[in-house]
């Protein structure tokens, strides 16, 4: 991943998806991954969404209150799973 972007109202109990996906990043990520987080207004009728940017281009946007953690992590993970699986296919 290159970049993570979320977006959530902190005091909507929908926005627990949004918070817990950030919370599985090393303190470190950081470092290596461009992250970016917009804090909706407590009235705020948008959706929580997670967007994520892959080394390969692909970008990702993912509504967190539809999908919840199990679904964004099983998303992120099968498209990570196929960049690791060309990588080792062309030597790298």
């Amino acid at each position: 991943m290159t970049e993570v972007s979320t977006a959530f109202n902190p005091f909507s109990p929908r926005a627990k998806t949004a918070r817990l996906f950030l919370s599985f990043f090393p303190a470190d990520a950081r470092q290596r991954i461009k992250m970016t987080t917009k804090i909706l207004p407590r009235a705020s009728k948008d959706r929580s969404f997670v967007q994520v940017k892959f080394n390969d281009g692909k970008e990702m946007k993912l509504d967190a209150e539809k999908l919840g953690i199990k679904g964004i992590i099983e998303e992120v993970d099968r498209h990570s799973r196929s960049l690791n699986r060309a990588n080792e296919l062309n030597g790298n």
